[in-house]
């Protein structure tokens, strides 16, 4: 049977070289190609072709978020899994929500690599078994937020984004040209439907979910 063939992208020249002697070992993986940024990635990947592409995220020129996004936006047909330091959920959810084959963390064992690597090759898909239950509580969470969002009618998302830009009622009346005595139900009612107390949750709660991004 032909080496699956492999591409690594990480910044970091040892860590490369570690993964390349480590998925070599046996003859059954065969790294083609090597990348230190998002950048030079995207370029090797046209010339070295691999079935699956180890993607770091933490990289610079582009991470490995935006070069999944390329490739995604490219309908490139090469397998992604990302193999990170990072268990933060936003990065895993930001990644499944793209379209990431694989998501392995770092300090696994080389057999649970080699595996995920045939796994994803093979076109199914690889989520390291210990993040699912975590990635599973934030899928439900923001399933339920999505739920929120969508009782909050188009003036009450107006209302909403103009409090998660600090603005006090008045300057929300002003601004919608409407009184401060609806402000003020209109702000009622979101903090009902979203499940918040304040407007210091309420900003949060726009913040997370996309209704208006902190730059």
């Amino acid at each position: 049977m032909e080496p699956i063939r492999v591409m690594i992208a990480d910044d970091h020249s040892l860590i490369r070289e570690g993964l390349r002697q480590l998925l070599e070992f046996d003859g059954s993986i065969k790294v083609v190609g090597e990348a230190s940024n998002g950048e030079e990635c995207l370029m090797k990947l046209e010339e070295f072709n691999p079935e699956v592409l180890l993607l770091d995220i933490n990289m610079p020129e582009k991470n490995g978020i935006d070069v999944l996004k390329q490739m995604r936006a490219d309908q490139s047909q090469i397998k992604v899994l990302i193999l990170t330091v990072h268990n933060e959920l936003e990065y895993l959810i930001s990644a499944v929500d793209i379209g990431v084959d694989g998501y392995i963390l770092k300090d696994s064992e080389s057999s649970e690599l080699k595996n995920a690597i045939r796994v994803v090759r093979d076109g199914e898909n690889y989520i390291q078994p210990k993040l699912i239950p975590a990635m599973n509580n934030q899928l439900i969470n923001r399933d339920a937020d999505k739920d929120k969002i969508s009782s909050l009618t188009n003036r009450e998302l107006e209302v909403l984004v103009q409090v998660a830009n600090g603005m006090f009622n008045k300057e929300i009346a002003t601004n919608l040209n409407i009184s401060e005595r609806t402000v003020k139900n209109h702000i009622s009612n979101i903090f009902k439907k979203i499940d918040v107390s304040d407007r210091t949750q309420a900003a949060v709660f726009a913040i997370k979910n996309n209704i208006i991004k902190l730059f």
